[in-house]
């Protein structure tokens, strides 16, 4: 009878868990990803303030927002600081010559005091990236696809080169995963991207999770590094974890071998920016010869990273052994 009880229970358990559908649909916003009716992530396209694309809200595998909701709400207790640090983006401070990392609110104290001029400078170099399509919006129950082109400008919207992303949504009963694949072209002639510590991709985690916020929050690498000495060091994966709202919840961020200067650098801060840097290089180690790259015409530049949204720590979520099956998987 107990043999029967359990078997019918793991039935039970494995149907509910094949019934998680994936959906994906236009909205308000731009477009929204569900997982059984609830929504896992939501792709803007064109935020109040913000000069790019991200994804925000995203909800992890019990629920809860796995983002700092600040500056797209403002909710108490969460900190108040680096309004470009938007949900999951990408960016570059220097790329082609333009910033796509900082944004308009980022200089705005910096205008009032002494760094007045230094901040006029960075606003006349501030460039934006302009979603201009979506190129394939698709489900089919086990995942969810967004596909864009996105159009990188100067401080007056000229063109300068563009960028194919694409995102994979994929939701297990613990997990919920995003594949985030981005090819730069040089669309218009070369551009130099720049050696800088602010570019990447990257995610802002909860305020509670941040390992300064002191409620147990940590950062460590796949070498074992944690909280301040993950930074601009080179790492096959990276993972924040931390409470939120009374359960212990991470983030992972692998980097596939076939991404652009693997393994990447990581510009992780213990106040709660998580970014997967390759471009800079000498910027995060002195050590390190300067990075700027040349993106030709004919030749994108790749760079491929799964986003893994889980419960408890890195080794409870077993994110060595998720590298490991990512890490085989074929990428173009």
């Amino acid at each position: 009878m107990k043999i029967a009880l359990a078997l019918l229970t793991s039935i039970a358990l494995a149907s509910q868990i094949a019934a998680a559908q994936l959906t994906v649909e236009k909205s308000a916003a731009g477009a929204v990803v569900k997982v059984d009716g609830k929504v896992f992530a939501e792709y803007v396209m064109n935020g109040e303030g913000s000069n790019k694309p991200y994804l925000w809200p995203i909800y992890g595998p019990t629920g809860k927002s796995m983002t700092r909701a600040y500056p797209m709400q403002n909710v108490e207790g969460e900190q108040h600081d680096h309004p470009h640090h938007r949900g999951l983006c990408f960016g570059q401070e220097d790329i082609a010559g333009f910033d796509t990392w900082a944004e308009k609110a980022t200089f705005e104290d910096m205008l009032k005091g002494k760094n007045a001029d230094k901040a006029k400078e960075r606003l006349a170099a501030l460039g934006a990236q302009v979603h201009r399509e979506f190129t394939e919006l698709k489900a089919d129950g086990d995942s969810a696809t967004i596909a864009v082109t996105i159009d990188y400008v100067d401080a007056v919207g000229k063109k300068l080169l563009e960028e194919h992303r694409t995102m994979i949504f994929r939701a297990t009963a613990d997990t919920r995963v995003i594949d985030v694949d981005n090819e730069l072209i040089a669309s218009e002639g070369p551009v130099i991207s720049a050696d800088k510590k602010d570019a990447g991709i990257s995610i802002r985690v909860p305020t509670s999770m941040a390992v300064d916020t002191k409620l147990g929050g940590q950062l460590i690498n796949a070498e074992g590094k944690t909280d301040k000495d993950t930074w601009g060091v080179r790492s096959t994966w990276c993972d924040y974890h931390g409470p939120v709202e009374g359960e212990t919840l991470g983030v992972a961020i692998l980097n596939h071998p076939s991404s652009f200067r693997y393994p990447t650098y990581w510009h992780s801060r213990t106040y709660g920016l998580f970014t997967a840097n390759p471009f800079g290089t000498h910027s995060l180690d002195p050590n390190a010869p300067d990075g700027a790259e040349e993106i030709k015409p004919g030749a994108p530049l790749k760079l491929r990273h799964r986003f893994i949204f889980h419960s408890g720590d890195e080794k409870s979520a077993k994110i060595a052994e998720a590298f490991a099956a990512y890490a085989k998987e074929s990428k173009n």
